[in-house]
């Protein structure tokens, strides 16, 4: 995008970013305008808490912005449905077509340096958590409910909201489904089309299948382009941080 068609997509902009930050945050937070809104996010619900970081500059958090090649991003909008609470602990990315639900009671939480390239759910009725760093692909879906009960012959609930938790530097691929009860521990990958049911992941793991499993063990990532990046582990004739099957984002 042109430097010109930047400020423009921001002066557009400008009406939603500030009736989010006003809405929001108090009156000498709201004024830096830490949270930037794309003209193109659908505010269904403005309820609930919004926390940014202490003393986070203007545009810390985009939400519904960025550009994908295989999407268009002027017929898809982003939603922002909240009821609950959301905390920015940083720097936060939530690509264009992101959709975020967080019902009352309900908290997620971004952690530094998060980001969303495009065109995924979020949905959060008790706890969602996000480490640093962390990296999601698009088509992504994550569900801490199945909205709706099943009960037993006694009345008892047999399938409760469960809470999620992705821990530091992981990087999830395309088209993963991750639910309730999930934790993925630091340094991870999680591959494209991977459905991730109930249980703990392994550090340093990279997790794929339906249901996941973890595949390998002993890996790390990076954000750059596999072509780019030559790891220290290579360096010193080590394993390559790289290898991981079938993934985007």
């Amino acid at each position: 995008m042109s430097r010109l068609g930047h400020k423009w997509l921001l002066l557009r902009s400008l009406p939603k970013t500030i009736r989010f930050n006003f809405t929001y945050l108090p009156l000498a937070d709201a004024l830096r305008l830490p949270v930037l809104v794309c003209h193109r996010v659908h505010f269904e619900r403005l309820g609930g808490k919004v926390r940014v970081a202490p003393h986070s500059r203007r545009g810390t958090v985009h939400i519904g912005f960025g550009e994908v090649g295989i999407f268009d991003r002027e017929r898809r909008r982003s939603i922002w449905q909240v009821d609950g609470e959301v905390v920015f602990q940083g720097r936060a990315e939530l690509g264009h077509g992101t959709k975020v639900s967080v019902g009352p009671g309900g908290v997620l939480t971004f952690g530094d340096g998060f980001e969303i390239t495009a065109e995924t759910a979020i949905v959060c009725r008790k706890e969602i958590t996000f480490g640093k760093d962390v990296l999601i692909s698009w088509d992504v879906q994550v569900m801490d409910t199945d909205l709706h009960s099943i009960v037993d012959a006694d009345g008892a609930v047999l399938n409760p909201d469960g809470r999620i938790v992705i821990d530091d530097h992981v990087w999830i691929g395309s088209r993963v489904l991750v639910l309730k009860g999930v934790h993925v521990a630091r340094d991870s990958v999680v591959a494209a089309g991977s459905i991730l049911t109930r249980g703990t992941y392994a550090a340093n793991a990279i997790v794929a299948g339906s249901p996941a499993r973890e595949i390998r063990h002993g890996i790390s990532w990076s954000s750059e382009p596999a072509g780019d990046v030559a790891s220290d582990e290579e360096a010193d004739g080590k394993q390559s941080r790289r290898g991981a099957p079938d993934l985007a984002g």
